[in-house]
């Protein structure tokens, strides 16, 4: 098997969530937000995890504009990288709009990208 023809079933299962517009986050019975893969409650260990759908926007609570990056995004450089909540979990992503146009509380949506790098698909921010 080659190294394109190996799958992360958890995370890749995610990101194809993420890519077909039917992104999911998983929550316990007690109520505990947590972003797959999962087989257990980050906060009580419950294995009684059930799939939730995401919100389509969310809000923008912080970014950095990278321009020394790790070696998996070298040729991304420059970029805006931000931490958005989408309801009860955050996310990190690239924001795809040029720094300048962003600020903190800005309304997001998501989608994947393709690193220029590497050619590996990551969480990508639109703004809203």
């Amino acid at each position: 098997m080659s190294d394109e023809e190996v799958r992360d079933d958890g995370y890749d299962d995610f990101m194809d969530a993420l890519e077909e517009g039917e992104p999911y986050y998983v929550e316990c019975a007690n109520g505990h937000a947590s972003l797959p893969p999962r087989r257990l409650c980050p906060e009580c260990a419950s294995d009684d995890l059930e799939e939730a759908p995401l919100p389509e926007t969310g809000e923008l609570l912080t970014y950095n504009v990278t321009h020394v990056p790790t070696p998996a995004f070298e040729d991304d450089v420059p970029f805006v990288l931000g931490i958005a909540e989408f309801g009860d979990v955050r996310l990190t992503g690239q924001v795809r709009a040029d720094s300048e146009d962003v600020e903190v509380g800005d309304s997001v949506s998501f989608g994947t990208d393709i690193s220029e790098t590497n050619g590996e698909r990551y969480i990508a921010f639109d703004l809203a």
